[in-house]
């Protein structure tokens, strides 16, 4: 127990007014020798000031990051209010050219109050595609999801996703889930990304009637593209575009829609925030079009430069004050 300097100076006064001597006195008040020659030593040499509690010296490490930089995370954060810790230690390294981690990141923004639970849970895919793509273009994804418009009944959100950049190529609302309206989302990724047909990529698709059709097995034959069927009641297969879908309607039907428009309007701002914004965790935190335009390594080699210059820089300062307070220590030793 932590005793205040009025209760100091009451055992210091008794122990000096007591005629039972100083080591049987302390027993009985149940104080330790060591603890009150230091206190009765600070009395002599400070008087009652000396006998106040001292504030603890939190220990410095060289990593520990600097205020500045604490302010800087919570800056990006109440710009950025929709972005995760994750996503505000990228932008930070990205934007601002100061490595902070993730974990770091969290915790500043859990003290200032920063940390929010999401108002959903995201999709988790039980397994992974058993045959990893390794380049853009080797295997897209596709399948449709509906939304309403008040007034106009269902539409259908046909789109086209890299398998191996998560880039949504191309998209499409359609009245209906058709054969013809697969064929005019392909359509327009083909001329979107113009491929060689001798570089068609493969389709992976569950097993809608869509998909199955006899009309779009033949399209898909004209076209060279090799067909790939998920698993029936194995919607995981799938799992990149449907966990896309989960993502864009968590944001997407925040909103009521009374025209097509609006509904186009929205989807199309969150396809550009999906691929060029969002920094994603799979892909080593860049954006989906950062993998599919080839940026990747190097957004990702600048990052190490970034996170090196840093800790650096944090060591560097680290010693230099260290080193300011040892030669102020010093001088004031010959002073004396």
């Amino acid at each position: 127990m932590r005793l205040s300097q009025k209760e100091k100076y009451e055992i210091i006064d008794m122990v000096e007014k007591s005629d039972m001597g100083i080591t049987r006195t302390l027993k009985e008040l149940g104080i330790n020798k060591s603890t009150f020659y230091k206190w009765y030593d600070a009395y002599l040499e400070h008087g009652y000031e000396g006998l106040a509690a001292k504030p603890c010296k939190r220990k410095q490490y060289w990593n520990q990051i600097p205020e500045k930089e604490r302010r800087l995370v919570i800056k990006v954060a109440e710009k950025y209010p929709e972005r995760s810790s994750r996503e505000v230690a990228c932008l930070i390294t990205d934007n601002h050219k100061r490595f902070i981690s993730e974990s770091s990141v969290y915790k500043i923004l859990k003290e200032n109050g920063l940390i929010r639970t999401p108002a959903f849970m995201l999709m988790k895919a039980a397994d992974e595609y058993k045959d990893k793509t390794k380049r853009i273009n080797e295997m897209w994804q596709t399948d449709f999801t509906y939304l309403h418009i008040k007034g106009w009944g269902w539409y259908y959100l046909s789109t086209i996703i890299d398998d191996y950049s998560r880039y949504i190529i191309s998209w499409k609302l359609c009245k209906s889930m058709g054969a013809d309206d697969v064929r005019q989302t392909l359509d327009r990724a083909l001329q979107v990304t113009g491929l060689p047909s001798n570089k068609m990529p493969r389709l992976l698709t569950d097993n809608g009637p869509c998909y199955i059709s006899t009309d779009l097995n033949d399209y898909l034959k004209g076209r060279g593209i090799k067909h790939i069927r998920g698993r029936a009641n194995h919607p995981q297969t799938q799992g990149k575009i449907e966990r896309y879908h989960r993502s864009m309607k968590n944001v997407v039907k925040l909103d009521v829609y009374f025209i097509l428009e609006e509904l186009e309007r929205k989807i199309g701002e969150f396809v550009h925030y999906y691929n060029y914004q969002r920094y994603h965790e799979s892909l080593n935190n860049v954006t989906p079009a950062d993998a599919y335009y080839g940026r990747a390594n190097q957004i990702i080699k600048r990052r190490l430069k970034t996170k090196q210059q840093t800790l650096n820089n944090r060591r560097n300062n680290y010693l230099t004050i260290k080193l300011l307070g040892e030669n102020k220590k010093s001088r004031s030793f010959v002073m004396n």
